[in-house]
């Protein structure tokens, strides 16, 4: 039975933040908000937990899975960044925005994308994955919410712990967070390529004002 966390969605209550992340690192898996919709939440380099990710959303080896990051540091840690490209991200994060780059070796290969070698990252504007990060000490893997032949992510945290309660170890209740992912953005291409149009404005990724 998942463990239900009741955090505040814009001051989380410390004590419930260092519990999640116990969690975590103890080969938890994880549900939580961001400031686009629930997403999984796993340890990075956590091959047991990603697996059961991967059949939860039925993905294969070539799904973009995404590192949550506290900060722009802690992300050029674990993918490859250009000038033009960290002047991008400084414009556009912390936000609703993916960016898919050339992962580090820092990175466990599993997390990568099989054939490209290319992982997401993003920095939410949402407190409760950045207090949790930050006590983590290193990012979060995470994917959306949105079980295998679903057309919408999960976006109550009763409804998650009720449909995954055998699933998951923990569920992160920070209030709705919506069903509209993030705007996803290639960066690893040249020029880069929106994927996926989502809840991020594309006017930051250019140059027009939102």
């Amino acid at each position: 039975m998942a463990e239900f966390l009741e955090l505040h969605p814009i001051d989380p209550q410390p004590r419930l933040i260092r519990r999640a992340a116990e969690i975590v690192r103890a080969g938890g898996l994880i549900a939580y908000p961001t400031d686009s919709c629930y997403a999984f939440g796993w340890g990075l380099g956590d091959r047991g937990a990603l697996e059961r990710v991967r059949r939860l959303r039925g993905a294969d080896r070539h799904h973009h899975f995404t590192l949550v990051c506290a900060d722009l540091a802690m992300l050029g840690h674990f993918a490859r960044l250009d000038t033009w490209q960290f002047r991008l991200l400084r414009a556009c994060l912390p936000g609703p925005y993916t960016f898919l780059l050339p992962a580090t070796r820092a990175v466990p290969r599993p997390a990568q994308h099989a054939r490209r070698r290319t992982i997401g990252v993003r920095i939410p504007a949402h407190p409760v994955p950045r207090l949790l990060v930050r006590a983590l000490g290193e990012p979060l893997m995470s994917s959306t919410l949105l079980l295998a032949a679903e057309p919408t992510p999960l976006t109550q945290a009763r409804q998650i712990a009720a449909r995954l309660a055998a699933e998951l170890d923990a569920v992160l209740d920070g209030g709705d967070c919506g069903v509209e992912p993030t705007t996803v953005v290639d960066l690893s291409l040249t020029p880069p390529r929106v994927v996926r149009a989502g809840k991020g404005a594309l006017g930051p990724l250019t140059g027009r004002a939102p």
